[in-house]
């Protein structure tokens, strides 16, 4: 990981101390409605091989897809928030298990035409909301309606998500959806000061959680609690924001990638096509047999010279850019590392101090 410099640690304390002071300036106050949950949506697993000699049969490219699994949870996130069924829709570099409900994914396929996910929602009680594999095909004329968007035609795999979480929410009632809220704090907690907070929560075999008790509603070590999460959350969004600077930059450029893959897969099942309607039965090695070898050959080169072509073209016209996403995403990884795990740190060591000047 990244070493955390003397400046990088002081900016993170100076921000932690000003959020913590504006949550101590503020009642703590309980969520207007438990239907409301909070959702973290974790970075995606790109989904790359390790057998690099798959790449090029499964048309993974590495690089590109280390960008998508950043990108695509906040086309996610923001299809969710448009909703208005959620509270506040996150995305984190990291699995939150204490999170109210925690969305984690899997690219299983990429290539323009197709978008494949395997997503998981998964509560803080540990009960399983989604488990399913999602598939997108992008209808031809997307780039003119969704140019710039970064949606490349797939908006309906992110609407048929948002509707399977509402419906799955549907299925609890007012108390189900406080127990997870309550389940998601505790746990939080239990990370902080496992002593004080270990007996509320009980474990089952399966790994979910049910409540054993709940803390008495002016327990001082609860308020705490309350107060960290509440810088926790002003550091989360600040995270958030940085996923939204990505996503403002790469967008038209991610299309423009999408356009190309997807133009480059339409040419592949013409190309199948035609091989298929030249096929000849003539006896092998006669003059016509050898004439339709010859022909299949001569566009097997035409076809990998235009290819070349458009490979050329589209590095030609996209490699500056591409350079500065990367710049952006190893600039993101990096603020991430430096300051997301650090601020976790500080966050404990401030619980720690605050609990022991108070006792």
């Amino acid at each position: 990981m990244t070493r955390v410099t003397g400046v990088t640690r002081a900016l993170a304390v100076t921000m932690l101390v000003n959020a913590l002071m504006c949550c101590l300036l503020q009642p703590v106050v309980a969520a207007e409605s438990p239907s409301e949950l909070n959702i973290s949506i974790a970075v995606f697993d790109p989904g790359v091989p390790a057998d690099r000699s798959l790449h090029r049969d499964l048309q993974v490219f590495p690089r590109i897809r280390e960008i998508e699994a950043l990108f695509l949870p906040f086309v996610l996130r923001e299809t969710l928030a448009a909703t208005s069924h959620w509270g506040a829709v996150r995305v984190v570099p990291e699995p939150d298990n204490a999170a109210e409900l925690l969305i984690s994914g899997t690219i299983v396929r990429s290539d323009g035409v197709t978008l494949e996910l395997q997503l998981r929602a998964v509560d803080a009680s540990g009960h399983v909301w989604l488990d399913k594999h999602y598939t997108g095909v992008a209808p031809y004329g997307y780039e003119q309606s969704d140019a710039g968007s970064g949606l490349s035609g797939y908006q309906q795999l992110y609407d048929e998500i948002a509707a399977d979480l509402l419906l799955a929410r549907t299925g609890l009632d007012d108390k189900g959806l406080a127990d997870i809220v309550e389940i998601s704090l505790l746990r939080y907690a239990n990370q902080l000061a496992p002593t004080a907070f270990e007996d509320y929560l009980h474990t089952a075999a399966d790994g979910t959680f049910t409540l054993n008790r709940l803390p008495a509603e002016n327990d001082p070590m609860l308020e705490r609690i309350h107060r960290i999460r509440g810088v926790e959350y002003v550091m989360t969004d600040a995270v958030d924001a940085k996923f939204q600077e990505l996503h403002t930059e790469i967008a038209s450029t991610y299309d423009l990638w999408r356009e190309y893959r997807r133009e480059y897969a339409q040419y592949q099942i013409e190309e199948a096509t035609r091989l298929q309607n030249s096929r000849v039965d003539a006896p092998r090695g006669s003059f016509e047999a050898m004439q339709n070898h010859y022909e299949n050959y001569k566009w097997d080169r035409l076809a990998a010279q235009e290819q070349e072509k458009w490979a050329v073209g589209f590095d030609n016209e996209v490699s500056p850019t591409v350079m500065k996403m990367e710049s952006r995403v190893a600039e993101l990884d990096g603020w991430v590392e430096q300051n997301y795990e650090e601020w976790q740190r500080l966050l404990a060591e401030i619980f720690s101090l605050e609990t022991s000047l108070a006792e």
